[in-house]
């Protein structure tokens, strides 16, 4: 068969772009080689729908070893005795919690959009905004900290399922306990995402959920650095303590519901090639060497925060306890969509966000969003995020001179070319 050197050009320009720019993005990382090549494995001819050791296909003696090899360490990572390593996504693993628990039209709490959370926690264009009766809790205005108050009141007034805690776009510390008090108080179960930190809760540097949480999930290719996918984790009490009955009054264990729920629930046949990677990643997190990552990850997204400061930018909240920064941007008087675009052009790229009580439309926004994940995997330190704060402010004090904007990005990717990427690929 012919090679299909289209396509294998498309992916050598991605691999050359991710090389000579600033990756700010903080959903985003770069995986090690041995996670990247592991993922163009002869596992994806498998199909292996079920479960290791109850399989609905013969021949999956080597992926049943796969798989639960990748269980068992992520279960090590975060000293948990359940997980489901099979979802293809962080939203596919809020889906499958979901139709575990929830009936259509249950009620869930999570935090609005527009203020970080996500889509899967009750956006309206989402499956959990159509199939469920979404509410949310914001933050401040003064402060941009998650307002308790208010997610308690809406909890007790509502009275809802399931309660959503977790963001996309939220840089301090959750009070898991205090959440689940109020969940408590209202007979609801507790999903925390931890898509984004999952990295750094693994490696203690920030509050774990686990011991308030009903049920955690994650992606595992932000902080965590592994390929594209999602987990859904669960300590020993939420199987103990929360048993459901079927629709014979049957009792059955969460993890069963939170199983069935995946597949056949969800999903079809797991991704197996992409488990085996995610089982070298979960390794790599067992590491010391990713320790002393994930605190590079903290040291350097404050030390960010403090140079934007220092710049006259606005942090929602006044800086980040974890890997990422939410910029306001109308005191710049730039929208968060000219300012991408501005800062493509310069090669730093960075997604547009709202911020909290926006002005602006989710098409617009009056803000970005920025994380350091990718720039610490590349070996960058702390005296190196002022740097990266120069081109940025660069770039927006010159929005209109295109000629700038060129001889800017020649500058940075001049930088970039310190901190290789994927250099055994030539």
């Amino acid at each position: 068969m012919q090679k299909d050197t289209v396509v294998f050009d498309l992916i050598r320009q991605e691999l050359e772009r991710q090389r000579r720019g600033i990756e700010l993005i903080a959903s985003e990382n770069f995986a090690s080689l041995q996670v990247v090549q592991s993922m163009g494995n002869v596992m994806t001819n498998k199909y292996a729908e079920g479960y290791p050791g109850r399989r609905y296909y013969g021949g999956c003696e080597i992926v049943d070893q796969t798989e639960q090899l990748a269980i068992d360490r992520i279960k090590q990572v975060f000293n948990c005795d359940y997980a489901n390593v099979q979802p293809h996504s962080g939203a596919q693993a809020n889906a499958a919690v979901m139709l575990a628990i929830l009936r259509p039209g249950d009620k869930i709490l999570g935090l609005d959009l527009s203020m970080g959370g996500h889509l899967t926690h009750g956006s309206p264009v989402n499956f959990s905004g159509k199939l469920y009766e979404a509410i949310s809790y914001g933050v401040k205005k003064e402060n941009g900290l998650v307002d308790y108050e208010m997610l308690e009141k809406k909890a007790r007034e509502e009275k809802p399922t399931l309660i959503i805690c977790g963001a996309s776009a939220y840089s301090r510390e959750w009070d898991y306990a205090r959440i689940r008090n109020i969940a408590d108080s209202v007979n609801a179960f507790v999903l925390c995402d931890i898509a984004h930190p999952a990295g750094l809760i693994a490696k203690g540097l920030l509050d774990s959920p686990f011991e308030h949480c009903h049920f955690v999930t994650s992606t595992t290719h932000k902080t965590l650095r592994g390929p594209r996918g999602g987990l859904i984790l669960m300590k020993k009490d939420a199987e103990n303590t929360f048993r459901l009955k079927d629709a014979k009054g049957n009792t059955r264990m969460m993890s069963n519901l939170i199983d069935m729920a995946v597949f056949p629930g969800i999903q079809g046949g797991p991704l197996e090639h992409v488990i085996a990677s995610k089982a070298i990643a979960f390794g790599e997190t067992l590491t010391e060497e990713f320790t002393v990552y994930a605190k590079q990850i903290v040291q350097n997204a404050q030390t960010m925060a403090r140079s934007f400061i220092d710049r006259g930018f606005e942090i929602v909240s006044g800086g980040t306890d974890n890997h990422l920064l939410l910029i306001d941007l109308r005191n710049k008087s730039i929208s968060g969509k000219k300012a991408e675009q501005i800062l493509g052009k310069a090669d730093i790229t960075v997604n547009k966000n709202m911020v909290p009580y926006d002005d602006k439309s989710a098409f617009v926004t009056s803000g970005i969003r920025v994380g350091v994940p990718a720039v610490t995997t590349r070996g960058m330190k702390e005296e190196h995020m002022a740097i990266i704060v120069d081109y940025i402010d660069e770039a927006l004090r010159n929005a209109d001179d295109d000629h700038k904007l060129d001889s800017l990005a020649k500058a940075v990717n001049g930088f970039m070319q310190k901190f290789p990427l994927y250099p055994e690929l030539g």
